[in-house]
């Protein structure tokens, strides 16, 4: 559904909390690709569990504005509907290969706040409704090797090859950022990307969706939350909830009763929840068409209602307000970052590794000598999340006197699909003004 626009926003404080936990849940696994490529890195706010933020101080004011009676309806499935319409049920994607051609896109509505063309969309893209449709008419499309994603809203394909289209956006699903411009729209109404957070069949396949849903509601408040960046409302009463809130399935919700593939979409709302994108039906996630979908198996899911879930309050997640990059993962800090030493000695560091948000992945580690003269020695090349290893950095020069030499020794910590590096200074030799602030390690 379109929305107006307006360029008001709620703020959010950076607040990037590290919390040092030791939990058994492990860090999200890296998610099944499109083209061979995944949906932003794994510390994106779309692919960080929410099963243990605290709940939004809102939470019951945005439940009722959105229906605490009302059904989950899942707006996706397989054939048509209209039977016979030619409408698919869902929000289509295509993946195209690195060549495909650029055609241009001329805006219609919104294009001040689109990126501009060409895009990489070829004239038989599937189209959100059909090729008839008069509804979001959304343009979805992966382009291969680059790995970005390009998004249209109310897309007219062109005899020539080019496209219509009311507003676009062009994401790089290899980074977090930078979101879009404050206040820009994209092709759906908070300023996010829609493909991230569909329902895809192959995802539930492999038994596991480890992202947030998109959803909709009827009312939204005149405002926006971080990662959204665009408001489609012109209410200003906070008790509706704002673009981009996040919600969760409640984590007592007994999930046993439904058929596999529900069970795996309803525990996908427990742990990474749904996030408000746009105006529309209350409760409706959305998900991409598909022909295996047993649409008998998604009506399961309407047995959920509103009351069932709880808003949730992610600004701990901050890193950036820029950036859609959440604190999750683990730290890794070399204590001390430097040393001074003597020809022929020696110096040790402690590597401690801070989990974030729970994170329980085991973490494997590397040291590289800087020389044949420095040997780096990690006393074990894996870890977890909340531990520390030592590493010695052993020089074998003579013990004669010798200019200063200065080393960086970088280490690399790889886990839960994250890789965090920090480097070892290592002075040998010398006189102690090459680094007065080191105590030297005789």
């Amino acid at each position: 559904m379109r929305r107006p626009r307006y360029v008001i926003s709620i703020g959010l404080a950076a607040a990037a909390l590290i919390v040092s936990l030791s939990l058994s849940r492990a860090a999200p696994q890296s998610p099944v690709t499109l083209g061979g490529c995944s949906m932003f890195p794994a510390d994106n706010i779309w692919n960080v569990p929410v099963d243990t933020l605290p709940v939004d101080a809102r939470s019951t004011d945005y439940i009722n504005a959105i229906g605490a009676t009302d059904n989950v309806h899942a707006d996706f499935g397989s054939g048509e509907w209209p039977p016979g319409s030619g409408s698919p049920i869902g929000i289509p994607f295509v993946v195209v290969p690195a060549n495909q051609l650029l055609v241009p896109i001329n805006w219609t509505a919104y294009g001040d706040e689109s990126d501009p063309g060409p895009y990489p969309i070829p004239t038989t893209a599937p189209i959100e409704g059909g090729p008839n449709s008069d509804g979001d008419r959304h343009v979805l499309v992966v382009r291969q090797g680059e790995c970005k994603l390009y998004e249209l809203y109310r897309a007219f394909p062109n005899a020539g090859g080019s496209w219509d289209a009311d507003s676009g956006a062009v994401y790089d699903l290899n980074v977090n950022g930078p979101l879009r411009p404050e206040t820009w729209t994209s092709a759906d109404a908070a300023g996010l990307p829609i493909l991230p957070g569909l329902v895809r069949y192959d995802e539930v396949a492999a038994g596991e969706i480890d992202h947030a849903i998109r959803f909709t509601a009827p009312q939204t408040q005149r405002a926006y939350v971080w990662p959204a960046r665009h408001f489609a409302s012109s209410i200003t009463d906070l008790r509706y909830p704002p673009m981009g809130q996040r919600f969760r399935l409640k984590a007592d919700y007994d999930i046993s009763s439904l058929s596999h593939d529900a069970q795996v979409i309803a525990r996908a709302m427990q742990t990474y929840g749904i996030i408000l994108a746009d105006n529309g039906s209350s409760w409706y996630i959305s998900g991409a068409p598909d022909p295996n979908w047993d649409n008998d198996v998604l009506h399961e899911l309407d047995v959920i209602v509103g009351s069932d879930f709880e808003a949730v309050d992610v600004s701990s997640l901050m890193v950036d307000p820029d950036s859609g990059q959440a604190v999750f993962g683990f730290a890794l800090d070399v204590d001390p970052a430097s040393r001074a030493i003597q020809p022929g000695g020696s110096a040790m560091y402690r590597l401690d590794f801070t989990a974030r948000l729970g994170f329980g992945s085991a973490i494997n580690l590397s040291a590289n000598s800087p020389s044949p003269n420095v040997i780096a020695q990690l006393a074990s090349t894996t870890a977890i999340s909340t531990s520390q290893v030592t590493l010695v950095l052993t020089d074998t020069h003579s013990g004669t006197l010798m200019p200063g030499l200065w080393y960086n020794v970088p280490i690399t910590a790889t886990g839960g699909g994250f890789t965090r590096t920090a480097t070892a200074g290592l002075l040998v030799g010398g006189a102690r003004v090459y680094l007065p602030v080191i105590l030297k390690n005789d």
